[in-house]
């Protein structure tokens, strides 16, 4: 059984170590691995474009007259060069333009965010950074900042609000990306591995994981 960690490493804005902050609650909550399975699983089919599509066999321009006639060639009976089996010919149950979005309950949603981020929790891969501080805008101080915070890995930063000009400064790094805390999916979560999240963020974080259950929920 994983232990669940007493205490968040925390950063200061250089990206200095700070000491400990305290572990929410929510972040310490019984992790439902399947609610998670789900919302990855749905975000996933809703990014899809569903725009692929092949043509039937009475889509595909010819085949209206008969290849060669029915008897007496010595050759198997066609009806059509537009047929499945022909070269050129249409495709049988191939895919069509489609939907894949579905729907989640928001109280189910939450569920799964909250177990994604009490998972890492008990990895200690969650960190709190005091502050984002970025004079210049730059992704030369992203890069300085994210490898003392978290020198390997994909690094998820969770801010309080929506920043652009953070934004595009992680832009460049393929290995960073800035969410703030009332866009961050489930998702984002579980395919970071380092997620560190700006103190200010935290009550809004926390707000959007839902109330904590009882205890034995």
């Amino acid at each position: 059984m994983t232990v669940i960690p007493e205490s968040l490493r925390k950063f200061n804005a250089a990206g200095e170590p700070a000491g400990q902050a305290p572990v929410p609650a929510a972040f310490t909550e019984r992790i439902r691995h399947h609610v998670v399975y789900l919302a990855v699983i749905r975000q996933l089919a809703n990014a899809r474009a569903g725009t692929q599509s092949t043509l039937t066999k009475g889509e595909v321009r010819g085949g209206g007259k008969k290849p060669w006639k029915q008897k007496h060639t010595g050759r198997a009976r066609q009806g059509s060069t537009r047929n499945p089996h022909w070269p050129g010919g249409g495709v049988s149950f191939g895919p069509k333009p489609r939907k894949y979005t579905s729907e989640m309950p928001v109280a189910v949603r939450r569920l799964a965010l909250k177990s994604a981020l009490a998972g890492k929790t008990r990895q200690g891969a969650v960190s709190v950074l005091e502050a984002l501080n970025l004079p210049a805008g730059k992704t030369a101080e992203v890069a300085a900042l994210i490898g003392k915070v978290a020198p390997t890995g994909l690094v998820l930063m969770i801010t309080a609000s929506p920043d652009p000009r953070a934004r595009r400064a992680f832009r460049n790094i393929g290995r960073a990306w800035l969410e703030s805390a009332a866009s961050v999916s489930t998702y984002d979560v579980m395919k970071a591995r380092h997620v560190v999240v700006v103190q200010d963020a935290l009550a809004a974080l926390v707000a959007r994981c839902g109330p904590v259950a009882a205890a034995g929920a």
